[in-house]
């Protein structure tokens, strides 16, 4: 006779059933662990481009969107807001966009409007000095904190850089560059895609 001890079919059983179901835990666990490596919905979203229309926008008027967790100002400028841009060419600091081109300026932008149309700027609303958030004053004429012969465009509240109506940088300002103007491109006369042009994706 034999001495090992047998064991019986129904232990041997629930002994291969508490093992498969540890597994399975084991694997559920383990796959949500591992999720959470994962970027969520809204951090994808955050760094994919953003569609705007435009089409209802008035002269004058300004929409702030989120792209990348930044504010980017669509500004549709009035006839007047255009030419007041051959009044600051000679004040600020980088009229042409020649500084940091392909950090700040798209190919598209480098002219006198930083944009594709000379009414539309498109700009990313983030001081180039230490990365507050300027104010819109597009208002022309004497303001507190600004010039008498101001023309519109905005004003960084931390440390006084202005910028004009196409995000050029005054000189003489902390800041040292002009506002960025990000990828984009015209899907339609009203539809806008902020973070891609035809080279791709920012």
């Amino acid at each position: 006779m034999s001495n090992e001890k047998q064991v019986d079919s129904g232990r041997r059983g629930l002994l291969v059933a508490t093992c498969a179901a540890g597994g399975v835990a084991g694997l559920a666990t383990a796959g949500a662990f591992v999720s959470t490596f994962q970027p969520s919905e809204r951090a994808k979203a955050a760094g994919a481009p953003v569609e705007v229309d435009i089409a209802g926008m008035a002269p004058g008027e300004m929409k702030t969107v989120e792209w990348r967790g930044k504010p980017v100002w669509i500004l549709k400028r009035s006839p007047e807001m255009v030419e007041s841009l051959k009044k600051t060419d000679a004040q600020v600091a980088d009229p042409k966009s020649e500084r940091n081109q392909n950090d700040l300026t798209p190919e598209y932008a480098r002219n006198e409007y930083r944009s594709r149309k000379p009414e539309v700027l498109v700009a990313v609303g983030i001081c180039s000095h230490l990365g507050c958030s300027p104010s819109s004053k597009l208002q022309p004429g004497a303001q507190p904190s600004l010039p008498d012969d101001w023309q519109g465009g905005f004003l960084c509240p931390c440390h006084g850089s202005t910028f004009d109506l196409a995000g050029r940088v005054f000189k003489n300002k902390p800041a040292p560059d002009n506002l960025q103007v990000p990828p984009h491109m015209y899907l339609s006369d009203t539809r806008l895609l902020i973070g891609k042009d035809e080279k791709g994706e920012a």
